[in-house]
């Protein structure tokens, strides 16, 4: 049997996953792919932290680059997250003749193009199915499964912490703030989870999935980015109202020559299968020419499902080292598409407003709102106060980004 060298940068909640799925499930990957994976050695600056698993301490070693120069390694894993060390580690890795196994989001988000012609230079490859989705295969999908199609749109989403939160609004009528304490809690959000509300990880797993369907990197500060922080519990009721479900969602869309690239809430119908996308759970809608649409739904994050998508990469990575497979890295391409400026997006809007219950305001505001060519689809109005504010909850009919932020300006 073809053995193959692993070593393991990171013995966080994610390297403990991968370490008990070489302990519980080596003989089970062996069996299916007739290689043994050997864990040589595991890097990581503290060992004192108490782990679910045990190692023999001969494997443990505190300097990372002790793996770039060992022989017996052949695949390094980097599990530390992070831009600095990661990349320098990668980068060395890459250097010594490794494969490379990352689920690094955020360092893939900032510099992708820089590592993949790293790669390509080194005649090694990048493996980062972890990165996006957790345990669903959503980069081994678009990289291999659907490598025949034109990818023209996908729809993700791909935040478990934002999607949990916005849930439990729903189902328990509680604040966005009170919400995210409880989470925070339970350990389903971190202490600053300002990263999965605010949209920021969301966005770095779009640009590698927008990289993987159209070979074109994207700068993240050009990537619309709206998270949700503003979303009330009214909010939510009332897209329940209106027949849709309130999530963050992550979109890539090709047209014609430009590229339709965000993060923000959305209201989606309660026909589309997102809709029904709830708690922790992930999902990816896609449409290509010759699959049509497709969606890929499951845990997009914790330590054994991360664990189970390292350890895919590995397997693949494997493959490439004895031959019987090889994927390559997707590389750029000068494509000569440009990305689409949020203020041309075309579409229905939601709009609360809080206003005094008098003669004249809902005439006033259907007014403003038809100067800059707005038209009402559809409106509630709860309450009736004449000394308070009241909410005002209206669908408009599609129309431009830039027109509605002038009218609500």
């Amino acid at each position: 049997m073809k053995r193959v060298g692993v070593g393991l940068i990171g013995f966080g909640t994610v390297g403990t996953g991968v370490v008990r799925a070489f302990q519980e499930n080596g003989e089970l990957i062996s069996e299916r792919t007739g290689i043994h994976l050997d864990l040589v050695r595991i890097a990581d600056i503290d060992f004192k932290s108490v782990r679910s698993v045990s190692v023999d301490k001969s494997m443990l070693v505190n300097d990372a680059n002790m793996l770039f120069s060992d022989d017996k390694i052949q695949v390094v894993v980097e599990l530390i997250g992070g831009l600095s060390p990661a990349k320098e580690f990668i980068l060395k890795a890459l250097k010594a003749g490794k494969h490379v196994v990352t689920a690094n989001k955020e360092l893939l988000a900032h510099h992708g193009a820089e590592l993949m012609e790293a790669s390509k230079s080194a005649e090694k490859h990048i493996y980062f199915e972890a990165s996006v989705g957790g345990g669903i295969p959503i980069i081994k999908a678009l990289r291999e499964s659907f490598a025949g199609n034109r990818v023209n749109s996908i729809y993700g989403i791909v935040n478990g912490t934002a999607n949990y939160i916005l849930t439990k609004m729903l189902e328990e009528g509680k604040s966005f703030e009170k919400v995210l304490l409880e989470a925070q809690k339970k350990g389903f959000a971190e202490v600053d989870a300002s990263f999965d509300v605010d949209g920021i990880d969301s966005a770095h797993k779009l640009i590698i999935l927008n990289y993987l369907a159209h070979n074109y990197w994207i700068d993240m500060d050009s990537i619309y980015i709206e998270g949700i922080r503003a979303i009330t519990n009214q909010d939510i009721l009332y897209a329940k109202e209106l027949g849709f479900s309130l999530k963050l969602l992550a979109v890539s869309k090709k047209e014609k020559d430009c590229i339709d690239v965000r993060i923000h809430p959305a209201m989606l119908d309660a026909s589309n299968p997102l809709s029904s996308v709830n708690g922790v759970f992930n999902a990816f809608w896609l449409e290509g020419d010759f699959i049509g649409e497709s969606m890929l739904y499951g845990r997009g994050a914790g330590g054994n499902a991360t664990a189970s998508a390292v350890i895919s990469d590995i397997v693949d990575a494997s493959r490439s080292i004895i031959g019987s497979s090889s994927v390559p890295s997707i590389q750029p391409i000068s494509s000569g598409l440009k990305l689409k400026n949020i203020e041309d997006l075309w579409c229905r809007c939601y709009i609360r407003f809080m206003a005094v219950d008098r003669p004249g305001v809902l005439a006033h505001i259907a007014g403003i709102l038809g100067k800059y060519e707005i038209s009402i689809d559809s409106m509630l109005q709860k309450g009736k106060h004449k000394a308070r504010a009241v909410p005002i909850v209206m669908m408009t009919h599609k129309a431009f980004d830039n027109q509605l932020l002038s009218a609500i300006h």
